[in-house]
Protein backbone atom coordinates (compact mmCIF):
# COMPACT_ATOMS: atom_id res chain seq x y z
CA UNK A 1 0.00 0.00 0.00
CA UNK A 2 2.80 2.40 0.90
CA UNK A 3 4.50 1.73 -2.41
CA UNK A 4 1.26 2.49 -4.26
CA UNK A 5 0.81 5.74 -2.33
CA UNK A 6 4.40 6.76 -3.06
CA UNK A 7 3.90 6.16 -6.79
CA UNK A 8 0.66 8.16 -6.80
CA UNK A 9 2.37 11.03 -4.98
CA UNK A 10 5.20 10.97 -7.52
CA UNK A 11 2.79 11.05 -10.46
CA UNK A 12 0.81 13.89 -8.88
CA UNK A 13 4.00 15.86 -8.30
CA UNK A 14 5.04 15.44 -11.94
CA UNK A 15 1.60 16.54 -13.15
CA UNK A 16 1.67 19.67 -10.96
CA UNK A 17 5.21 20.48 -12.09
CA UNK A 18 4.06 20.22 -15.71
CA UNK A 19 1.29 22.70 -15.02
CA UNK A 20 3.52 25.33 -13.43
CA UNK A 21 6.62 24.92 -15.59
CA UNK A 22 6.59 27.74 -18.17
CA UNK A 23 6.79 26.79 -21.81
CA UNK A 24 9.98 27.56 -23.66
CA UNK A 25 9.80 30.86 -25.57
CA UNK A 26 8.83 30.60 -29.24
CA UNK A 27 10.99 32.52 -31.71
CA UNK A 28 9.17 35.49 -33.28
CA UNK A 29 8.13 35.41 -36.95
CA UNK A 30 11.06 36.26 -39.23
CA UNK A 31 10.10 36.07 -42.92
CA UNK A 32 12.74 36.92 -45.50
CA UNK A 33 10.57 39.86 -46.57
CA UNK A 34 7.17 41.18 -45.50
CA UNK A 35 4.18 39.47 -47.12
CA UNK A 36 0.39 39.49 -46.93
CA UNK A 37 -1.69 36.32 -46.60
CA UNK A 38 -5.38 36.25 -47.48
CA UNK A 39 -7.84 33.86 -45.84
CA UNK A 40 -10.27 31.44 -47.47
CA UNK A 41 -12.20 33.21 -50.26
CA UNK A 42 -14.94 30.67 -51.07
CA UNK A 43 -16.36 32.48 -54.07
CA UNK A 44 -16.25 36.02 -52.65
CA UNK A 45 -14.88 37.84 -55.69
CA UNK A 46 -16.02 41.15 -54.23
CA UNK A 47 -13.83 40.72 -51.15
CA UNK A 48 -10.85 39.56 -53.20
CA UNK A 49 -11.13 42.63 -55.42
CA UNK A 50 -11.32 44.87 -52.36
CA UNK A 51 -8.34 43.17 -50.74
CA UNK A 52 -6.14 43.46 -53.82
CA UNK A 53 -6.89 47.19 -53.95
CA UNK A 54 -5.94 47.69 -50.30
CA UNK A 55 -2.96 45.47 -49.51
CA UNK A 56 0.52 47.02 -49.46
CA UNK A 57 3.02 46.49 -52.25
CA UNK A 58 4.51 43.17 -51.19
CA UNK A 59 4.15 39.45 -51.88
CA UNK A 60 0.56 38.19 -51.61
CA UNK A 61 -0.15 34.59 -50.63
CA UNK A 62 -3.62 33.00 -50.71
CA UNK A 63 -4.25 30.00 -48.45
CA UNK A 64 -6.58 28.08 -50.77
CA UNK A 65 -10.33 27.35 -50.89
CA UNK A 66 -11.12 29.80 -53.66
CA UNK A 67 -14.28 28.00 -54.68
CA UNK A 68 -17.57 26.63 -53.27
CA UNK A 69 -20.15 28.08 -50.87
CA UNK A 70 -20.00 31.65 -52.20
CA UNK A 71 -21.67 32.54 -55.49
CA UNK A 72 -18.71 33.73 -57.60
CA UNK A 73 -16.14 30.92 -57.69
CA UNK A 74 -15.57 31.29 -61.43
CA UNK A 75 -14.77 34.99 -61.04
CA UNK A 76 -12.37 34.33 -58.15
CA UNK A 77 -10.44 31.74 -60.16
CA UNK A 78 -10.27 34.01 -63.20
CA UNK A 79 -8.93 36.89 -61.10
CA UNK A 80 -6.26 34.75 -59.47
CA UNK A 81 -5.17 32.99 -62.65
CA UNK A 82 -4.63 36.41 -64.21
CA UNK A 83 -2.23 37.36 -61.40
CA UNK A 84 0.89 35.15 -61.61
CA UNK A 85 2.54 37.45 -59.06
CA UNK A 86 0.18 36.10 -56.38
CA UNK A 87 1.13 32.80 -54.76
CA UNK A 88 -2.01 30.65 -54.70
CA UNK A 89 -1.91 27.51 -52.59
CA UNK A 90 -4.29 24.60 -52.98
CA UNK A 91 -7.01 23.81 -50.45
CA UNK A 92 -9.29 20.89 -49.72
CA UNK A 93 -12.12 22.40 -51.81
CA UNK A 94 -9.91 22.58 -54.90
CA UNK A 95 -8.94 18.97 -54.16
CA UNK A 96 -12.61 17.95 -53.99
CA UNK A 97 -13.49 19.67 -57.27
CA UNK A 98 -10.56 18.10 -59.12
CA UNK A 99 -11.57 14.74 -57.67
CA UNK A 100 -15.07 15.31 -59.03
CA UNK A 101 -13.69 16.07 -62.50
CA UNK A 102 -11.52 12.93 -62.41
CA UNK A 103 -14.06 10.54 -60.86
CA UNK A 104 -17.49 12.17 -60.60
CA UNK A 105 -19.39 9.18 -59.25
CA UNK A 106 -16.90 8.59 -56.44
CA UNK A 107 -16.22 12.18 -55.38
CA UNK A 108 -19.26 14.05 -56.65
CA UNK A 109 -21.78 13.45 -53.83
CA UNK A 110 -19.47 14.77 -51.13
CA UNK A 111 -18.35 17.79 -53.14
CA UNK A 112 -21.93 18.79 -53.98
CA UNK A 113 -22.82 18.68 -50.26
CA UNK A 114 -19.94 20.98 -49.33
CA UNK A 115 -20.43 23.83 -51.77
CA UNK A 116 -20.00 22.32 -55.21
CA UNK A 117 -23.50 23.35 -56.25
CA UNK A 118 -22.56 27.03 -56.03
CA UNK A 119 -19.39 26.44 -58.05
CA UNK A 120 -21.29 24.63 -60.79
CA UNK A 121 -23.77 27.49 -60.95
CA UNK A 122 -20.99 30.09 -61.18
CA UNK A 123 -19.66 28.31 -64.28
CA UNK A 124 -23.14 28.18 -65.81
CA UNK A 125 -23.66 24.43 -65.25
CA UNK A 126 -27.33 23.87 -64.43
CA UNK A 127 -29.39 20.89 -63.30
CA UNK A 128 -27.33 19.78 -60.28
CA UNK A 129 -28.65 18.94 -56.83
CA UNK A 130 -27.28 17.29 -53.72
CA UNK A 131 -29.11 14.17 -54.82
CA UNK A 132 -27.44 13.97 -58.23
CA UNK A 133 -25.92 10.53 -58.83
CA UNK A 134 -24.74 8.02 -61.40
CA UNK A 135 -24.74 9.10 -65.03
CA UNK A 136 -26.03 12.51 -64.02
CA UNK A 137 -22.79 13.19 -62.11
CA UNK A 138 -20.73 12.14 -65.12
CA UNK A 139 -22.69 14.55 -67.30
CA UNK A 140 -22.23 17.40 -64.81
CA UNK A 141 -18.48 16.75 -64.55
CA UNK A 142 -18.11 16.81 -68.33
CA UNK A 143 -20.04 20.08 -68.54
CA UNK A 144 -17.96 21.64 -65.76
CA UNK A 145 -14.71 20.54 -67.37
CA UNK A 146 -15.76 22.17 -70.63
CA UNK A 147 -16.80 25.37 -68.85
CA UNK A 148 -13.58 25.63 -66.85
CA UNK A 149 -11.31 24.76 -69.77
CA UNK A 150 -8.02 22.83 -69.80
CA UNK A 151 -5.80 25.80 -68.97
CA UNK A 152 -7.57 26.64 -65.71
CA UNK A 153 -7.84 22.97 -64.75
CA UNK A 154 -4.09 22.59 -65.19
CA UNK A 155 -3.53 25.81 -63.21
CA UNK A 156 -5.52 24.29 -60.34
CA UNK A 157 -3.56 21.05 -60.49
CA UNK A 158 -0.28 22.97 -60.38
CA UNK A 159 -1.05 24.84 -57.13
CA UNK A 160 1.59 24.24 -54.42
CA UNK A 161 0.55 22.88 -51.02
CA UNK A 162 2.75 25.23 -48.98
CA UNK A 163 4.99 28.25 -49.27
CA UNK A 164 7.68 29.36 -46.85
CA UNK A 165 9.62 32.55 -46.17
CA UNK A 166 12.15 32.48 -43.36
CA UNK A 167 10.56 30.75 -40.38
CA UNK A 168 6.97 31.30 -41.58
CA UNK A 169 5.20 28.60 -43.60
CA UNK A 170 1.82 29.22 -45.22
CA UNK A 171 -0.49 26.23 -45.71
CA UNK A 172 -4.20 25.66 -46.11
CA UNK A 173 -5.28 23.72 -43.01
CA UNK A 174 -2.38 22.96 -40.68
CA UNK A 175 0.69 20.78 -40.30
CA UNK A 176 1.99 17.80 -38.34
CA UNK A 177 4.09 19.45 -35.60
CA UNK A 178 6.47 16.48 -35.50
CA UNK A 179 7.49 16.67 -39.15
CA UNK A 180 9.53 19.26 -41.08
CA UNK A 181 7.51 21.19 -43.63
CA UNK A 182 8.91 19.44 -46.75
CA UNK A 183 7.83 16.09 -45.23
CA UNK A 184 4.17 17.06 -44.74
CA UNK A 185 1.56 15.12 -46.70
CA UNK A 186 -1.03 16.75 -48.94
CA UNK A 187 -3.72 15.14 -46.77
CA UNK A 188 -2.39 16.96 -43.69
CA UNK A 189 -1.86 20.30 -45.41
CA UNK A 190 -5.34 20.24 -46.99
CA UNK A 191 -7.35 18.79 -44.10
CA UNK A 192 -5.32 19.42 -40.93
CA UNK A 193 -3.72 17.27 -38.24
CA UNK A 194 -5.01 16.20 -34.82
CA UNK A 195 -1.88 17.46 -33.03
CA UNK A 196 -1.62 20.80 -34.79
CA UNK A 197 -3.48 22.81 -32.14
CA UNK A 198 -2.16 20.79 -29.19
CA UNK A 199 1.55 20.30 -29.75
CA UNK A 200 4.06 23.12 -30.33
CA UNK A 201 6.61 22.72 -33.07
CA UNK A 202 10.22 22.37 -31.95
CA UNK A 203 11.81 24.04 -34.99
CA UNK A 204 10.40 27.56 -34.37
CA UNK A 205 8.48 27.46 -37.67
CA UNK A 206 5.29 29.52 -37.63
CA UNK A 207 2.43 27.92 -39.59
CA UNK A 208 -0.07 30.39 -41.06
CA UNK A 209 -3.30 28.71 -42.13
CA UNK A 210 -6.97 29.00 -42.99
CA UNK A 211 -9.55 26.16 -43.26
CA UNK A 212 -10.87 26.36 -39.68
CA UNK A 213 -13.24 29.28 -39.16
CA UNK A 214 -12.45 31.47 -36.16
CA UNK A 215 -14.27 34.45 -34.69
CA UNK A 216 -11.10 36.54 -34.83
CA UNK A 217 -7.65 35.92 -36.35
CA UNK A 218 -4.82 35.09 -33.98
CA UNK A 219 -1.07 34.57 -33.79
CA UNK A 220 0.23 32.51 -30.88
CA UNK A 221 3.12 30.09 -30.33
CA UNK A 222 3.78 29.24 -33.94
CA UNK A 223 0.20 29.27 -35.25
CA UNK A 224 -1.39 32.08 -37.26
CA UNK A 225 -5.09 31.48 -37.97
CA UNK A 226 -6.83 33.70 -40.54
CA UNK A 227 -10.05 32.05 -41.79
CA UNK A 228 -12.86 34.31 -40.58
CA UNK A 229 -15.53 32.70 -42.75
CA UNK A 230 -15.59 35.34 -45.48
CA UNK A 231 -18.31 33.64 -47.54
CA UNK A 232 -20.78 33.92 -44.63
CA UNK A 233 -19.49 36.81 -42.50
CA UNK A 234 -18.32 39.18 -45.21
CA UNK A 235 -15.01 39.50 -43.34
CA UNK A 236 -11.94 38.44 -45.30
CA UNK A 237 -8.83 38.59 -43.13
CA UNK A 238 -5.53 39.87 -44.50
CA UNK A 239 -2.45 39.18 -42.39
CA UNK A 240 0.67 41.30 -42.85
CA UNK A 241 3.63 39.24 -41.65
CA UNK A 242 7.00 40.87 -41.07
CA UNK A 243 9.85 40.88 -38.59
CA UNK A 244 7.78 43.36 -36.60
CA UNK A 245 5.13 40.69 -36.00
CA UNK A 246 1.70 39.95 -37.46
CA UNK A 247 -0.94 42.60 -38.16
CA UNK A 248 -4.50 41.68 -39.11
CA UNK A 249 -7.00 43.67 -41.15
CA UNK A 250 -10.58 42.75 -42.01
CA UNK A 251 -11.24 43.54 -45.66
Amino acid sequence: MQHFQDECAKMLGSWIKGLITPKAPFAPPAPEAPFVALGDLHGRADLLERALAKVPDCQIVCVGDYIDRGDHSAEVLAMLQARPDIICLSGNHEEMMLGFLDNPQKFGPRWLRYGGLQTLASFGVAGASEGSNGAELVKLAKALGTAIGPDLIQWLRDRPTFWQSGNVAVVHAGADPKLPMPAQTTQTLHWGHADFDRVDRQDDIWVLHGHTIVDAPSADRGRISIDTGAYATGRLTAALVSEDGVEFEAV
